[in-house]
């Protein structure tokens, strides 16, 4: 009985000190498929789907959009899927969403019901299958339904200061990401990857000083909204904030270089404003509800606010032009002005930065050259370096923000 009460208490000791076995990662499911069927009376979007998910579908108005939300999905589908629709579909894209979520948007011809909306279980050598079926109806049954089942926004991600440390925040807001893969390029290069790779370029070589901390909006392939982009700004109390892209124009008419955009409600010129008509469109790409986006709050301290934002701003956008000129090709018209949504921050002097329009064949192939980027980004933080060393000398540093 003694030796047998001792082999048990052996055995439990050793339990007790043996590590604990670790849980095996869960794989990410895979699209691996996808296709529509059928015609305006009924149609059908098929997923194929390494194992089953959860889902959430619900529709958008103004443009008339199906989202369909999910938790991470590894999206390996054909080339150029989704481009092409059929019947009441128009055509669909899909990406991460937010942390650990991904969603698919389908683009509507007319205003459509829901009609089914699920999951298969694989079966017999089948894969799982999304399934979502379409069936036309009016706008007053489809606004309806916007208002039963409208999308929750993810929180915007703040980051925490380091131990305290009141360094100056600048904000650097890589474009698009995720669902929105903003302009393509030669290949399959897309704008969110390069300018994704600039900002984390940008980050190192302006945080290597000692002097200024950098929250980047985005630092992986996720989407964020515009309004989220500016509350990250202001959340952080940012000095500064700089929006990197790499649009394309459909009607390039030869145009190339670097451009730094800088916030005007009447735009400088028409290509200006067709620019940020086109970034403004991002957070209806991705299928955000802005219907209930709150307008900026009026009033006089306010439009101080804004004037010496502006001032600031202004400030920062011309040294950026004189220092990116020895190291980047300038556009003809290198500074301009427009209605852009993320440099709405009333108290963050704020610019767009295009590294060139990937339209343009010699800017494209710049835009993904090595040599250029380490180039362009030392230009820009010499830029941050010098906007900041005045704003001390003048004792500014602080007072907008």
């Amino acid at each position: 009985m003694i030796r047998l009460l001792s082999i048990t208490l052996a055995a439990a000791l050793f339990a007790f000190a043996a590590p604990a076995r670790a849980e095996p990662a869960k794989a990410v499911p895979a699209a691996t498929d996808s296709r529509v069927a059928g015609d305006e009376q009924r149609t059908r979007l098929v997923v194929d789907l390494t194992s089953a998910v959860a889902i959430n579908a619900f529709v958008l108005a103004d443009p008339y959009r199906v989202v369909i939300d999910l938790p991470e999905v590894s999206f390996r589908l054909p080339d150029k899927a989704g481009e092409q629709g059929r019947g009441l579909i128009s055509a669909y894209r899909f990406g991460v969403f937010a942390p650990g979520r991904s969603r698919i948007v389908v683009d509507v011809r007319k205003p459509v019901a829901i009609d089914k909306a699920f999951v298969l279980e694989p079966v017999e050598g089948q894969p799982a299958r999304l399934v979502l079926d379409l069936t036309p109806t009016d706008r007053k049954s489809f606004l309806q339904s916007v208002v039963s089942s409208r999308a929750e926004e993810p929180a915007a991600p703040v980051a925490a200061k380091p131990g305290g440390e009141e360094l100056p925040v600048v904000v650097i807001d890589p474009g698009h990401g995720g669902v929105d893969p903003g302009a393509a390029g030669p290949g399959d290069v897309s704008e969110k990857d390069i300018v994704l790779d600039f900002a984390k370029r940008l980050k190192d070589k302006i945080e290597a000083s000692g002097r200024r901390r950098v929250v980047l909006t985005r630092d992986d392939d996720t989407f964020v909204s515009l309004p989220g982009r500016v509350r990250i700004a202001r959340d952080n109390a940012a000095a500064l904030m700089i929006s990197i892209h790499a649009d394309t124009l459909t009607d390039p008419f030869g145009v190339r270089g670097a451009t730094i955009y800088t916030l005007s409600e009447k735009a400088s010129d028409r290509e200006a404003e067709r620019l940020a008509e086109k970034e403004n469109r991002a957070d209806l790409i991705a299928g955000v509800d802005l219907s209930d986006e709150p307008e900026e709050v009026a009033g006089i301290l306010f439009d101080l606010t804004r004037r010496e934002t502006k001032g600031f701003t202004s400030d920062f956008a011309q040294r950026l032009v004189k220092d990116l000129k020895s190291a980047a090709k300038l556009n003809k018209n290198p500074l301009r002005s427009a209605g852009f949504r993320v440099l709405k921050a009333p108290d963050v002097p704020s610019v767009l930065l295009e590294l060139g329009y990937l339209s343009s064949k010699e800017d494209a192939k710049l835009l993904m050259s090595e040599a250029w980027r380490e180039q362009a980004t030392e230009a820009v933080a010499k830029a941050v370096a010098g906007y900041f060393e005045t704003r001390i000398a003048a004792g500014t540093l602080g007072r907008v923000n």
